[in-house]
Parts: C-alpha cells; structure tokens; sequence
C-alpha cells in the first residue's frame, strides 16, 4: 500500500536579512542572522526573512512561522503558508518575509516553525542594544 500522507522534516530553518532568485532560479541568502544588533529600542526592522525547506514528506500541508517577544507568549509576526510535496524525493522550499517587524526591548526572541500545528523547530534570536559608536570629533586646525 503506498502512503497517501507523510508529514515532512524540516530540512533546515534560517532567518536572514533578505532571500534572492538568481537566473537559474537557484536563491541565495543574504545576511545570515545569529544576533540582532539594534542601535536603539524600540525600533522597527524594515523586513526579515525566514528561509525553510521541507523534505521526506507527501501531501498538503500547511507552514505556519510565527516570531515570539522575550514574554514566550507575544507573537509579533505570524505567517501561514501551504505547500505541497507529491514525491518523499522531492522538497519544498518556503520564504517568509515580515515586513515591519518591531523590536520593543532587548531580550531572547524565537522563530517557531510548525506544519499542520506540529512544531518542527524553535530556535531562539537574541536581541541586544548595541549604540553606534560616535563618531570622532573633528580636529581643530589651528
């Protein structure tokens, strides 16, 4: 009996600052993220990426990504997406932007990806308040 319905594994999950297609349709990410470096708070980010790719699965399903404030409760941004996976060989790669994405305090953020409303992945994203450095002073000529 061949299987009708599989639920995938989440290959892997990445959040970076922008995901671009080149010609031959292969995309590249830009501006891996590990820390999140703001120079003030509260502050909004103009856009985030999260890049999944889905593998081993067979069906409909649908990707949910959701980022957590520090709390663990606070969604700040969510999205749902579905995506289909015909052959257990074959793989699904999906791009979440958030656009205007607000940071209100420093403090350990999460991305959360699950599929049907399974979790596959939680992984954490600290934010720190980092201030730019000023800029040296201008030397009087005397």
């Amino acid at each position: 009996m061949q299987a009708t319905r599989i639920l995938p594994d989440l290959q892997c999950s990445l959040l970076c600052e922008e995901v671009r297609q080149e010609v031959n349709g292969n995309l590249f990410l830009i501006g891996v993220v590990n820390v999140v470096r703001l120079p003030q708070l509260p502050l909004v980010a103009g856009r985030i990426c999260v890049f999944n790719r889905w593998a081993a699965g067979i069906g409909q399903f649908n990707e949910t990504v959701r980022l957590i404030a520090p709390d663990q409760t606070t969604v700040i941004s969510k999205s749902e997406l579905k995506f289909e996976l015909r052959d257990p060989t074959l793989s699904a790669t999906n791009v979440t932007f958030f656009g205007q994405v607000k940071f209100e305090v420093a403090g350990t953020y999460y991305v959360e990806v699950l599929v049907d409303d399974v979790m596959k992945l939680r992984y954490p994203v600290p934010v720190i308040l980092a201030p730019m450095p000023n800029p040296p002073a201008a030397e009087k000529q005397g």
